[in-house]
């Protein structure tokens, strides 16, 4: 077998260490997982009974162009049907987009650190990923514009950022979209979008009318709590979408999914419960990370960056066997750094116990 040389050196995606595995490895009958930035509350209960009904169909192919969750998105966003692409999670989206732009000779410009996904399939499709560090966890516009180039067709903005949870306001981003050229296509992963507290944080949807090289990418994993049934969506204009749609599989999104991410969409109520959760939550681990001494980014997601300020994969590994699942830095570029997810009270007072002892204890 004679792969492409560059997925040769290419590392396989390390996720968050899975529930049972920890039960087995550590002989445990509880575990919490706070690794993964998954919603700790669970879809509404609309969710269930929409699955349910769905399982009756489940001999026949799903709607591949998923009328009628796009009808219902478009009207939610006041975009044109048109203006949306599904996909089997945002992360097939990224795939998508990285297969119908870039070439081996072209290149796209992102933050590091940042999901790597980006990373991963621009280096599939061959073409080369121009890095740029974080500036105090923040992307850095004015060095990412520098960096652009003849050969850019992608630049990657995650927004908030994975792993750090900082975002890029309005003028920031929109200063940036003066500078590049309209032939570089700007992609907006808004994966955390409704977690967002800050006012000036980016109106992308508005934006597309004065910028057509955007690309928005929002799912329907996190506050919606549907993180197993894989489906995100792009919002661009629909020259984008219908180019992006030309490389999608045909029946890429399910049934259920469709049909569990359309009850979601329509409790609105529930998502501002796990908003309000979520703040509480955030603002819970900056008094206990403040009166511990331990600094972190602010965040505008549903997970937290804290700085140990000394190697963190030890903790990491001591809350292991406690039964608790973070994300080491270790795995992330950021090594005196654990991301942990905001989960419930409950959730967030054990954490912060186990913290507390370790930071003391654990060398």
């Amino acid at each position: 077998m004679k792969p492409k040389k560059q997925i040769t050196g290419l590392a396989p995606y390390n996720p968050g260490k899975p529930i049972e595995e920890v039960k087995r490895e550590f002989n445990l009958t509880r575990v919490i997982k706070l690794a993964s930035n998954e919603n700790p509350f669970g879809p509404s209960p609309k969710v269930k009974q929409a699955i349910a009904e769905a399982c009756h169909n489940l001999a026949q192919y799903p709607d591949g162009a998923a009328f009628e969750l796009r009808r219902a998105l478009a009207e939610f966003y006041q975009v044109h049907p048109d203006q949306l692409l599904f996909g089997n999670g945002s992360d097939e989206i990224v795939q998508i987009i990285c297969r119908t732009f870039l070439t081996p000779d072209s290149n796209a410009v992102m933050a590091e650190p940042t999901f790597p996904r980006y990373k991963a399939n621009v280096i599939i499709e061959g073409a080369q990923a121009v890095e740029v560090p974080l500036q105090n966890g923040v992307h850095n516009l004015e060095a990412m514009a520098e960096a652009v180039n003849q050969q850019t067709r992608l630049v990657w903005i995650c927004n908030p950022n994975n792993p750090t949870g900082t975002y890029v306001n309005e003028e920031a981003l929109t200063s940036f979209l003066r500078r590049v050229p309209q032939d570089v296509l700007v992609v907006v992963d808004e994966a955390y979008y409704e977690y967002v507290t800050e006012d000036d944080y980016p109106d992308t949807v508005a934006m597309l009318k004065q910028y057509p090289n955007i690309i928005i990418l929002r799912t329907f994993s996190k506050i919606y709590g549907l993180a197993a049934l894989r489906i995100g969506y792009a919002i661009a204009r629909q020259e984008v979408i219908d180019l992006l749609n030309r490389v999608r599989e045909p029946f890429n999104t399910s049934r259920v999914a469709q049909q569990a991410a359309l009850a979601a969409l329509s409790d609105q109520d529930y998502v501002a419960h796990c908003y309000e959760q979520n703040k509480q939550g955030k603002e819970y681990y900056y008094r206990h990370f403040q009166s511990l001494n331990l600094a972190c980014y602010p965040t505008e997601a549903n997970f937290i960056m804290v700085d140990l300020g000394r190697p963190a994969h030890p903790v990491f590994e001591a809350m292991l066997r406690q039964g608790v699942i973070v994300r080491s830095g270790k795995m992330l570029g950021m090594p005196t750094c654990l991301r942990i997810t905001i989960g419930s009270q409950e959730q967030n007072e054990t954490i912060i116990q186990l913290l507390t002892h370790m930071v003391q204890n654990v060398s």
